[in-house]
């Protein structure tokens, strides 16, 4: 296994990546907020880029970085990430998506007080050398309606707390259902629904083209009057200047702001000069047990991808995360070497390729699985650029429509059973597995043909003629070349009919002998695999 090479280019706790730093397969180097000219030396043979939210990793540099497969981001946002650029290269792009919630939720708390009760503002008074005891008369949270408007694993955490306060608390979550609300004790609403009846409202979505100005001066203007905001997730979630606006008149009685539309913030930015607004420097996860978390959670994440392949927490690979990762275990493996065995000994180009899953399979497993047997398809015709980031887009570049069925009945005798199919110009080919007990996966169907394949090592796959004398000039010929067989597995449609033939061998059959087992009596194809 050779070394992998990973930089970091923003401060990120050493404690927590002291296993990166003790690995002996990895080189952890560090270029803190390079110079353009420094970070592109540095990128030179990197495989993995580790960020917080002040590198920005843009379409340019990832192009630059001929050898990056994956960018971890200390954090939970990737903002400051070229999603599509690093999708379109096959390179994975992770976070640290829990690591940073509880300190997230503590922050959006403390403001919520802080607005509501003038702690800034009376301390600043009170060191001013004033004693102004009236002036910041508060509000309490007992007995008033949050609005937590996102139910992730941060808004959540926040509602939890809150009700702690005795808060009344009102959700909205398009991915939410009602159930899954109540269940929390949070009643749900719409989004006008929620401004209208809060109290205070914080924010827990991510950014982009859908939610940017979700606060905004019409949705204000809709709002509850007296409303307190606190902004703890994405700064372009909030018009800033309709904020300002709102602020002045009253409509908005104060609000709390940890991130900003440009950061740093800018000195002329209208929110330094706003009454009633509280402003943190983008500290959500300014903690030192949050910071230590974020870095340990990436470090294994490294870790896992260097030693096992896998991306958990994969942000532009919808359908992965780490428990799922963990539940389906060799499966993943199985579905690859499927899909890589089927993309051996296939005729023809690909047209369509469908996944069958047969028996206990969970929804949320079928994308991975689905993925991974399509890398492992793609592999072996366009090479090991292909992952399971980029295999779908491949595919789709390729006209390679992509299909799955399911069915809760499993036709082998087995309780679950993943059947990789593609369909090319010259018919339609597949190969079925399973993962017998653990260690133990196999193939257990060629097309109709049934065999009990172990999916590892060389193997050289015949179709042939179930007839007397196949087998021995098979073995014949391999030890006449030096090829020594490890093992034979035969599968048949009926007696003197189509049948299939894998042997697992311990040396490389070479095409020149490949081509002397098609001209064999009985033999009609010859195929080559390696998993």
């Amino acid at each position: 296994m050779s070394k992998l090479k990973v930089l970091v280019t923003d401060k990120i706790d050493p404690e927590g990546l002291k296993p990166l730093q003790s690995h002996p397969d990895i080189d952890l180097c560090y270029e803190i907020a390079p110079k353009p000219e420094v970070l592109e030396k540095a990128l030179a043979g990197v495989g993995v880029w580790l960020v917080r939210s002040e590198t920005k990793v843009t379409a340019d540099w990832i192009a630059k970085a001929l050898d990056l497969r994956l960018i971890g981001r200390a954090g939970v946002g990737v903002d400051n990430i070229d999603l599509a650029a690093a999708t379109r290269r096959g390179v994975a792009v992770i976070n640290a998506p829990a690591a940073n919630t509880l300190a997230a939720a503590e922050h959006a708390l403390a403001l919520m007080l802080a607005v509501a009760r003038h702690v800034p503002q009376a301390d600043a008074s009170l060191k001013a050398g004033k004693w102004e005891r009236g002036k910041f008369m508060g509000v309490e949270l007992f007995g008033k309606t949050l609005g937590v408007v996102g139910l992730g694993r941060i808004g959540r955490e926040v509602a939890k707390r809150a009700q702690s306060f005795g808060m009344k608390i009102v959700g909205f979550d398009p991915f939410v259902s009602e159930a899954q609300a109540r269940e929390l004790g949070i009643s749900p609403a719409t989004l006008p629904e929620l401004l209208a009846q809060a109290d205070f409202v914080t924010l827990h979505v991510p950014g982009g083209e859908k939610t940017k100005h979700l606060i905004s001066a019409e949705s204000l203007s809709r709002a509850k009057r007296g409303l307190r905001l606190i902004n703890c997730a994405r700064g372009e979630l909030v018009d800033e200047a309709a904020l300002v606006e709102a602020l002045k008149d009253g409509r908005v009685a104060a609000a709390g702001l940890d991130v900003f539309s440009a950061e740093p913030l800018p000195a002329d930015s209208v929110l330094r000069g706003a009454p009633n607004l509280v402003l943190t420097p983008h500290l959500g996860a300014s903690t030192s047990e949050a910071q230590s978390r974020v870095a340990v959670e990436l470090a294994q994440a490294v870790v896992d991808f260097h030693e096992k392949g896998i991306a958990p927490n994969a942000v532009n690979l919808p359908g992965f995360d780490a428990r799922t990762l963990a539940e389906l275990g060799e499966w993943l493996g199985l579905a690859e070497a499927l899909g890589r065995f089927l993309g051996q000994t296939l005729e023809g180009g690909v047209r369509e390729f469908v996944v069958q899953f047969e028996g206990e399979f969970k929804g949320s497993e079928r994308r991975p699985l689905l993925v991974s047997a399509l890398k492992g398809l793609l592999t072996p015709i366009l090479g090991p650029a292909v992952s399971w980031i980029s295999a779908p887009t491949v595919a789709a570049d390729r006209g390679i429509k992509i299909s799955e069925s399911s069915d809760p009945k499993c036709s082998e005798g087995v309780r679950r059973l993943l059947t990789v199919a593609a369909v090319t110009d010259a018919g339609t080919a597949s190969a079925s597995g399973a993962v017998l007990a653990p260690g133990e996966p196999r193939i257990l169907r060629l097309g109709a043909l049934r065999v009990d394949v172990r999916p590892a090592g060389k193997m050289v796959v015949l179709t042939n003629t179930d007839a007397p004398g196949v087998i021995g000039r098979v073995g014949t010929l391999l030890g006449r070349a030096g090829v020594n067989i490890a093992d034979m597995r035969v599968g048949r449609r009926s007696p003197h009919g189509e049948a299939v033939m894998v042997l697992n061998v311990d040396d490389t059959v070479s095409p020149q002998v490949r081509a002397e087992l098609e001209r064999l009596d009985g033999v009609r194809r010859a195929h080559w695999v390696e998993l």
